[in-house]
């Protein structure tokens, strides 16, 4: 694998840095949320086979690519909602954890390992948005674009734009990729690494309290998957709605209160 010094943190980074590799939902209903999902996505679902621990993984086809699980406690004392979090590849969780808190974020859950699994952690970026980062414990496979049923960008709403942008190329390694400009709503500032892009970032809006990450998951149609949404006991909380480019969107809410959004190309 080829690695490359990074100066500027110390961190060896690889050619799997910044890559999402992973989504995590935290339910109060594990059940109703798996049959939610099922009916809205066409995800599968199977055992983790993790000792110790209540957990589910998501599978598109016969390919993992999530897991779920009850929403502990102690997430509950801590004032967590349902929610939806991202992983990121990392060379080092350890050193990755440690420069996160030098550029102003915090840790949610310290660096932990797991056999089989990897070393991961649950932090905040410095304007309070959750996201996770592992070092997997298995080589990644090579990276392809985002397959149907599979997650296919990501959204950061944030109160610093230009803070966020620079925290996550520190920690990350992501590149600018292009921007839109949205008017009143500012800069849409596209990112990712080498010829992918994984996600835009914004400035939250004013009614939007707290920063936060959205992941869209890519669908046969927005507008199918928004319509199931209702009838399975979700919320359609913005669009179905194209975006530039001629792709269509929508933001959802799951029966518990976890938000995500759907994704469905144009046709061609």
């Amino acid at each position: 694998m080829e690695t490359t010094a990074t100066p500027a943190t110390g961190i060896q980074a690889s050619g799997t840095q910044g890559r999402f590799v992973w989504h995590e939902l935290m339910t109060p209903d594990p059940k109703a949320a798996e049959a939610f999902y099922k009916e809205v996505i066409g995800w599968g679902t199977m055992p983790s086979g993790l000792s110790g621990i209540e957990y589910t993984m998501w599978t598109a086809g016969q390919t993992p690519i999530g897991g779920f699980m009850m929403l502990t406690p102690e997430a509950k004392a801590m004032g967590a909602p349902p929610s939806w979090t991202a992983y990121v590849e990392v060379p080092d969780a350890d050193a990755t954890v440690d420069l996160v808190e030098r550029l102003g974020g915090s840790v949610i859950m310290p660096a932990t390992s797991a056999d089989n699994v990897g070393r991961f952690a649950i932090l905040r970026d410095p304007q309070g948005a959750v996201f996770a980062i592992i070092k997997s414990a298995n080589p990644l496979q090579a990276e392809t674009d985002p397959q149907p049923m599979h997650f296919s960008w990501h959204e950061l709403m944030t109160g610093d734009l230009s803070g966020a942008i620079g925290f996550y190329e520190q920690i990350f390694g992501w590149k600018k990729q292009s921007e839109f400009d949205m008017g009143d709503m500012g800069i849409y500032h596209m990112f990712g690494r080498d010829r992918f892009t994984y996600g835009g970032m914004m400035k939250r809006p004013a009614e939007m309290p707290v920063s936060a990450w959205l992941h869209y998951v890519s669908v046969d149609s927005a507008d199918a998957a928004a319509e199931r949404a209702t009838k399975a006991g979700g919320k359609v909380m913005m669009g179905p709605m194209e975006v530039p480019g001629g792709d269509r969107v929508a933001t959802l809410n799951d029966p518990q209160g976890a938000w995500f959004a759907v994704h469905s190309k144009a046709a061609k």
